[in-house]
C-alpha cells in the first residue's frame, strides 16, 4: 500500500486488524439482504450465525461488535451470580488489553493464572487455586484460555491441553471459555477443523476482523441458552446492530475465502524471522519455537538499542516499514492479507538495513 500524502510505500504489519476489504468482499456487502438484527430478522446475519454454529459444532452463534464485547459477555453469560471469579492467564487478552471490563463493567473478579511460553498455564496450579466452598471467598464460576496467543508469539495452543483443562473444569462443574480471536490461525497451524478445536469448550469469541480481513464483527458461539442470555447482555452493552447483515456479508465471505490462505501468513512470518535470526548476530533475535502462526516478535539486545528506536528506523524512508513495541525488549510485526510475498521480501531487506545499522554502530 502506498501513503497517499507521500506517496511512499507503506508495509503495515502493526496488526492484522489493519487490513481493508477486498474488491470481492466489497461487492458482497453491497449486494447483501438486510432485515433488522435487534428484531432477529436479519437473513444476512442468522446465516452467518448459523454457519459459524455449524463449523464449531455449537448449538448457536451471535454475531457482535467486536471480540473484546464477545469476550465480555461470555464472561457476563457464564457468570450471572454476585461474587463470581474468572480464572485466566496472567498474559492473556481479556486480562492485560480488555480494560479490566470482566471487573469494571460485569463485576466479576479476574484471578491470573502464570501463562507459560506456549500459551498455556499449569493444570496444577489451576486446579490449586479453584476455590472451595468459603464465605470468605469469591466464588470460581469460569476458566478461560486464549487461541492462538497473541502475547505469545501466535502460539497455537495443543487440543490435548485443552482437554486436559476441560476435565478440570468438569471435576468442578466449571465452564471453559476460549478466547479464539485468531482460532482460524490455530486450526490452518495445527491443520484442524474449527469443530475439532473448540471440541471441548463451552463457549468461544471468534474475530472476523484479524486474519480473516473483515472490517469489524466477531462471533459468539456456544449452547442456545448461553447465546440466549448473550443477546440480552449484547443489548444491554450497545451491541445491538441493526441493518448488521452488510457486516455479516463480509463475515460469509471471509468464511468461504480467507482461511485456507492463512498458510501464506505463516510462511510470510516465518520467512522474516529465520531472515532476523540469519542477521543479527543475536543482537536482534526470534524464538522460532513460539513461531506457529502469523506473529513474529523480534527480542532487541537492551544494551544496543531498543524497541522505540527500532520502529522508528523501520518507518523511516522507502518502504515505510510499520511494526509496534510489544514488551521492554520486543517488537511485534503481524502478517495479513494485504502482505504479499513481495511485500515480505521488501520487509526483509528494511529489516536487515536497519538492524546492520545498529550492528555496525
Amino acid at each position: 500500500m502506498n501513503d497517499s500524502s507521500s506517496n511512499i510505500k507503506v508495509i503495515d504489519v502493526r496488526s492484522d486488524t489493519v487490513t481493508k476489504p477486498t474488491p470481492g468482499m466489497r461487492q458482497a456487502i453491497a449486494t447483501a439482504e438486510v432485515g433488522d438484527d435487534v428484531f432477529r430478522d436479519d437473513p444476512t446475519v442468522l446465516h452467518l450465525e448459523e454457519k459459524m454454529a455449524r463449523m464449531a459444532g455449537k448449538e448457536a452463534a451471535l454475531f457482535v461488535p467486536s471480540g473484546t464485547m464477545g469476550n465480555l459477555i461470555c464472561v457476563m453469560a457464564h457468570c450471572s451470580r454476585r461474587g463470581a471469579e474468572l480464572l485466566l492467564g496472567d498474559m492473556s487478552h481479556i486480562h492485560l488489553y480488555e480494560q479490566g471490563g470482566c471487573a469494571q463493567i460485569a463485576g466479576v473478579h479476574p484471578r491470573s493464572l502464570k501463562n507459560l511460553p506456549d500459551g498455556t498455564f499449569d493444570l496444577q496450579e489451576l486446579e490449586d487455586k479453584i476455590r472451595g466452598d468459603d464465605p470468605h471467598l469469591p466464588v470460581t464460576s469460569l476458566v478461560a484460555i486464549e487461541n492462538s496467543h497473541n502475547k505469545c508469539g501466535g502460539k497455537s495452543v495443543s487440543t490435548e491441553w485443552i482437554r486436559q483443562v476441560k476435565q478440570i473444569c468438569s471435576k468442578y462443574g466449571l465452564p471453559l471459555h476460549c478466547d479464539g480471536a485468531r482460532i482460524f490461525n490455530s486450526c490452518v497451524a495445527e491443520g484442524i477443523d474449527l469443530k475439532t478445536m473448540l471440541k471441548d469448550v463451552d463457549s468461544a469469541s471468534i474475530c472476523l476482523s484479524k486474519g480473516l480481513g473483515c472490517p469489524i464483527g466477531s462471533v459468539i458461539v456456544g449452547g442456545k441458552e448461553l447465546i440466549r442470555a448473550a443477546i440480552r447482555h449484547r443489548k444491554a452493552l450497545g451491541g445491538g446492530m441493526r441493518q448488521s447483515g452488510l457486516l455479516a456479508a463480509a463475515g460469509l465471505y471471509a468464511l468461504e475465502n480467507n482461511i485456507e490462505r492463512l498458510n501464506q501468513d505463516h510462511a510470510n512470518a516465518k520467512l522474516l524471522a529465520e531472515a532476523i535470526n540469519k542477521h543479527g548476530q543475536d543482537r536482534f533475535a526470534v524464538d522460532m519455537k513460539s513461531l506457529d502462526t502469523n506473529i513474529v516478535l523480534m527480542w532487541v539486545d537492551p544494551k544496543l538499542t531498543n524497541p522505540p528506536e527500532v520502529i522508528k528506523r523501520l518507518d523511516e524512508g522507502e518502504p515505510s516499514v510499520k511494526c509496534v513495541q510489544f514488551s521492554p525488549v520486543q517488537v511485534r510485526f503481524t502478517f495479513h492479507l494485504m502482505i504479499t510475498r513481495e511485500d515480505t521480501d521488501q520487509m526483509i531487506n528494511k529489516v536487515y538495513q536497519v538492524i546492520s545499522g545498529f550492528i555496525n554502530s
